[in-house]
């Protein structure tokens, strides 16, 4: 399961979801009880502005609009426990895991109370980044993924730093490098 969460100071606020399945299902979600006004500018432009709720994103570009939720963080959180009620396993990737997961636990309160199928841990695409071009981790970080995917031929659509688009990014790399 890749998780996309956006995010990467300790103070970080939930702005919005993004999760795809290895089978392409799709969950996708905004929060409405972020303070906008301690977003800094790096954010206001790059993802404020690529959500649907706060910006300019369109809600075509979703593909499965059945799992598409705006609320607050209960409301989301209600709707995340039953999305990843499908799954026997849940296993998460994603980019910089280490903040992401800490957001992502906080949504069902703390690591005890994760869904008994997701594992409490997660692993990070930017380590296997780092092992696949056999570069430094901290390189690895400011590698363009969408690079990576256009040395494959493949392409996104949607918006960088929604984060919708950023999971189906690390899906893609992930099955890249796991290939």
């Amino acid at each position: 399961m890749i998780l996309s969460l956006l995010g990467l100071h300790k103070d970080a606020q939930l702005i919005s979801i993004g999760l795809i399945s290895e089978d392409n299902a799709e969950f996708y979600a905004e929060f409405t009880d972020v303070d906008i006004s301690k977003q800094d500018d790096w954010i206001k432009k790059n993802v404020l502005e690529n959500t649907i709720y706060y910006g300019n994103a369109n809600v075509d570009n979703l593909v499965d609009r059945n799992n598409y939720y705006i609320g607050d963080k209960n409301i989301i959180s209600k709707h995340l426990r039953q999305w990843l009620a499908q799954f026997d396993d849940v296993q998460l990737v994603s980019d910089v895991c280490h903040y992401d997961m800490v957001l992502f636990i906080d949504l069902f309160g703390t690591a005890f109370d994760l869904p008994k199928n997701v594992s409490a841990s997660c692993r990070d695409i930017n380590q296997d980044i780092a092992d696949y071009y056999k570069i430094d981790e901290s390189v690895a970080f400011d590698f363009s993924r969408e690079q990576l995917l256009e040395e494959h031929n493949i392409f996104i659509d949607g918006e960088k730093h929604n984060s919708l688009y950023d999971a189906k990014v690390i899906k893609e790399i992930f099955d890249i490098l796991r290939r």
